[in-house]
């Protein structure tokens, strides 16, 4: 199955105008009979990412699925502001684990449905980086290992967030966070540190892995829709930028997003059984200061003194990648 691209020529728009489709080109947004997952009522920020990415995600997977299927939650911002207590905005069959083990859960509620010869409902893993990268970062190896099926969706937000802005795994180097403050000769999150969680699924060989963005709607509901054409584990990688965390205006959230990809610094690609089968090339490559200048949390880079030596250590983390996933086309390279 490959992504069908829906091209429209309106200048300074990325809008795509859906009257101008037939029914079945449309996206799952736009469909009236969307589930609406994460529904209204919820406490997340202005213009937070992860908010949108959950609704977009699981929306395409109950259309997928003919609406038969269970999310299971990790601890985290996702769960804090959808859930407080006694209320939830959540519409579909849900369940709250600890920080660590969603996806030892979802396997858990995978096995108790295969058991009662449910094949027809599939389950859902969820969680933020924190909960994936870090603390649940072993779970979720051993749901890779056994091959479970189940598909793991991370929210990539770059932080703890809903606990104050502390460093996870998944922060960018040189940003600064209340555990990786903007001071001494190497500010903000030392190089070095980190994971990529995308690369970690492709080594356990899984049969399918993917990376998006909330910039890019059809491309994230194609692989939420793809994802479930598979058995087993399968592991979907979501940026969602945080306007608290990264210190952007509430309505930068898609722009920053895209931002990412634009310059090199966030690879959107699918992998299958370990190996990439597919990429999104970028149409008009951008510097990574374009990505960097609107966040606060890199504000430090661009003071009275400039941090060339960081801001080129960034450019070539993003050359590397772009070469590494071939995201620019060899003659596009100047």
């Amino acid at each position: 199955m490959g992504q069908q691209r829906i091209r429209f020529y309106q200048t300074g728009s990325f809008v795509v105008g859906n009257r101008l489709l037939d029914p079945d080109q449309r996206s799952v947004q736009s469909d009236t009979r969307r589930t609406n997952s994460l529904n209204s009522g919820h406490r997340a920020c202005r213009g937070c990412g992860e908010a949108l990415g959950a609704r977009y995600v699981l929306d395409a997977v109950m259309r997928a699925t003919g609406h038969q299927m269970v999310a299971v939650n990790a601890t985290g911002c996702l769960e804090v502001f959808s859930t407080p207590y006694p209320e939830t905005s959540w519409q579909i069959p849900w369940l709250h684990s600890l920080f660590g083990n969603a996806p030892a859960v979802a396997t858990g509620v995978a096995s108790a449905l295969r058991a009662k010869g449910r094949r027809d409902v599939r389950v859902v893993g969820q969680g933020g980086d924190g909960g994936t990268v870090d603390i649940g970062l072993a779970c979720l190896s051993g749901m890779f290992e056994r091959n479970d099926d189940v598909l793991y969706i991370c929210y990539d937000n770059g932080g703890y967030m809903n606990t104050g802005v502390q460093r996870s795994g998944a922060t960018p180097h040189g940003a600064a966070t209340t555990t990786t403050p903007a001071v001494g000769p190497d500010p903000g999150n030392s190089f070095g540190q980190g994971k990529s969680l995308p690369l970690i699924a492709m080594a356990h060989r899984i049969p399918y892995v993917a990376t998006a963005t909330v910039a890019d709607l059809r491309d994230l509901e194609y692989k939420a829709t793809r994802a479930m054409e598979f058995r087993g584990a399968r592991y979907l990688h979501v940026l969602v930028p945080c306007p608290l965390g990264w210190r952007t205006g509430p309505h930068e959230t898609i722009r920053v997003a895209r931002l990412a990809t634009e310059t090199g610094m966030f690879p959107v690609f699918e992998a299958v059984d370990g190996e990439v089968v597919g990429v999104t090339k970028i149409r008009r490559r951008l510097p990574v200061t374009e990505y960097l200048r609107p966040q606060g949390r890199f504000a430090h880079l661009f003071g009275e003194t400039p941090r060339s030596d960081i801001i080129g250590k960034l450019q070539a983390e993003a050359d590397r990648t772009v070469r590494t996933f071939g995201l620019v086309d060899p003659e596009e390279v100047s």
